[in-house]
């Protein structure tokens, strides 16, 4: 009980903070550092990164599934389409962010 009393604290102490963070207009560099464009390079490449292992971590677990029951071959190669299709969705969906943001 005592956690969900903390948890719905904090909730609704951000709900009541959330406002104030965006009262303000952003105020656009004057010939400094665009630094939307940096944080979108760096959001890009850990994007990048994550999807690289997930796809890796598929192909070695269905490589691995087929060597083991190689009958269950069609199944798996399936299975692992589908998953790396969702893989790569998610680091388009980031490019596609990226470049609406920037």
């Amino acid at each position: 009980m005592r956690k969900v009393l903390y948890t719905v604290g904090m909730l609704a102490g951000a709900l009541l903070l959330s406002p104030a963070v965006f009262a303000q207009t952003a105020a656009a560099p004057a010939g400094g550092t665009n630094w939307v464009a940096i944080s979108a390079a760096f959001g890009m490449a850990i994007a990048a990164f994550g999807g690289a292992i997930a796809q890796s971590r598929v192909a070695s677990s269905a490589c691995e599934g087929m060597a083991r029951n190689p009958g269950a071959a069609g199944a798996i190669r399936a299975a692992m389409i589908l998953g790396l299709v969702f893989i790569e969705t998610l680091s388009l969906v980031t490019l596609v962010i990226i470049i609406v943001k920037v």
